[in-house]
């Protein structure tokens, strides 16, 4: 069978929210990227916040201390949507992505690299620990949240005004098996009265 050519004129609108140090988002948003060639959606990459999802919750110490800096990535991400637009959003991401998930690093210039690589100023990185920003983030995690729940974690994709959570996998499909995956999400999401599937994760990310 040969692999449908999305017609961009008639894309289905989707929207992915994620947190970049969020390793099983970027496993989606890798999968998403693959389902764009082969399905006729066109995805909008909005932030959500692990960091906000787990405030004042009983944290162990090594994961209270992963969500302290999780608040960094979110904020950059915001900052540069509000200084320069939609657009900068998943190529910022993707460069922020790349640095955490694919070279495994945690340093803090992290950030000022990423900005740079796609063009922006450098300057946006004091976004990461400024609170200016913040009013904006929570707004944009609590429109997933609005869709999807609170008993959920990143990322969260939404088609039709229909949200889910995930889905979580590794690796990441790629072609049509990407795109049948996706055929899958969409139906049981636009099932009336579904709400969950789910078994136990036996892998980790799978980044390559």
């Amino acid at each position: 069978m040969p692999t449908p050519t999305p017609d961009q004129s008639t894309a289905i609108p989707a929207e992915m929210w994620f947190d970049p140090t969020c390793p099983w988002a970027w496993m989606t948003s890798r999968w998403l990227m693959e389902v764009e060639k082969v399905r006729p959606v066109e995805v909008t990459w909005s932030v959500m916040s692990l960091a906000v999802l787990n405030e004042g919750r009983d944290l162990d110490p090594g994961y209270r201390a992963h969500m302290d800096r999780a608040w960094a990535p979110v904020r950059v991400v915001i900052a540069a949507r509000r200084a320069h637009g939609d657009g900068v959003v998943k190529p910022l991401y993707d460069a922020i992505g790349t640095r955490i998930h694919l070279q495994q690093r945690q340093d803090d210039d992290i950030l000022t690299e990423a900005l740079a690589e796609v063009g922006l100023p450098t300057e946006l990185a004091a976004a990461a620990t400024s609170t200016d920003y913040d009013d904006e983030l929570r707004a944009s995690h609590a429109r997933a949240i609005d869709l999807v729940g609170t008993d959920v974690g990143t990322p969260v994709i939404a088609v039709d005004g229909v949200a889910f959570f995930g889905p979580v996998v590794s690796p990441a499909p790629t072609g049509e098996a990407a795109g049948r995956l996706w055929d899958g999400c969409v139906l049981v999401a636009g099932t009336d009265g579904f709400f969950e599937l789910k078994r136990t994760r036996t892998r980790s990310p799978i980044f390559d």
